[in-house]
């Protein structure tokens, strides 16, 4: 342990995995302010809270198992000469699972009125939980197999995963409130999901989309819809 403690490569290795996993739990912090939205203040920051601590519990978990997870990557089946792994089928199914929960909550705001309070009504606390579980499993896999890729102690990998973790836990929490106090904020939201569940679903049939391109995109627009919002708040003030 001492020598890890010493290393200089392990430190450094540290950092740009703790770095890469605060930016893939980005996905998950949209996708966790969006699904606790329905909920009144007090369940919402309760479903943060087990949301992310669930998160923290597959990762280390699945760290445990690392023989498990390479194996993950290894091909099942091949369709139409593309073979397919564990890993993109469980990647192809949360990519799905986005778009779908992505394009019926558009719905349901551009529907509003008795649609939304009729939708509002219906998601319950636990079943906001269990698909924060659902997509927290899909997000899990495809962080921890790239730390495997990026680190080659699991010491390491563990620490990364904490510390990305506590980021996340002290990020939602304000991103959540955001998207309640803007309403245009949550489609833009919306938005995303649709956006990672596409790059999901093409990373699951071979096509991988550079994460730097998605981000990028993300960002710009959270800009454009950031200066909307200013330049809203001080025509309401002149």
């Amino acid at each position: 342990m001492m020598d890890l403690l010493g290393n200089p490569a392990v430190w450094a290795s540290l950092f740009t995995l703790t770095v890469m996993e605060i930016v893939l739990g980005i996905d998950n912090i949209i996708f966790i302010s969006v699904i606790v939205s329905r909920l009144e203040e007090k369940a919402a920051k309760r479903a943060r809270q087990i949301g992310l601590a669930l998160a923290l519990i597959f990762r280390i978990a699945l760290l445990s198992i690392l023989t498990v997870l390479i194996g993950l990557t290894e091909p099942v089946f091949s369709l139409f000469g593309e073979a397919f792994s564990w890993r993109d089928l469980i990647l192809l199914a949360g990519g799905l699972f986005l778009i779908v929960k992505g394009t019926h909550e558009i719905h349901q705001g551009i529907e509003g009125g008795h649609m939304e309070q009729s939708g509002a009504a219906a998601v319950g606390f636990g079943a906001v939980i269990a698909q924060i579980i659902v997509i927290d499993m899909v997000f899990s896999v495809d962080s921890i197999v790239t730390a495997i890729g990026m680190a080659q102690h699991i010491e390491v990998m563990v620490a990364a995963v904490v510390i990305a973790m506590i980021a996340m836990y002290i990020a939602s929490g304000p991103i959540s409130a955001f998207v309640q106090r803007h309403p245009t904020t949550k489609m833009l939201a919306l938005a995303f999901l649709l956006l990672i569940g596409v790059a999901l679903v093409a990373d699951g049939l071979g096509f991988h989309i550079p994460r730097g391109y998605i981000y990028f995109a993300m960002a710009f627009s959270a800009g454009v819809e950031l200066i909307n919002i200013l330049a809203s708040a001080r025509r309401k003030a002149g």
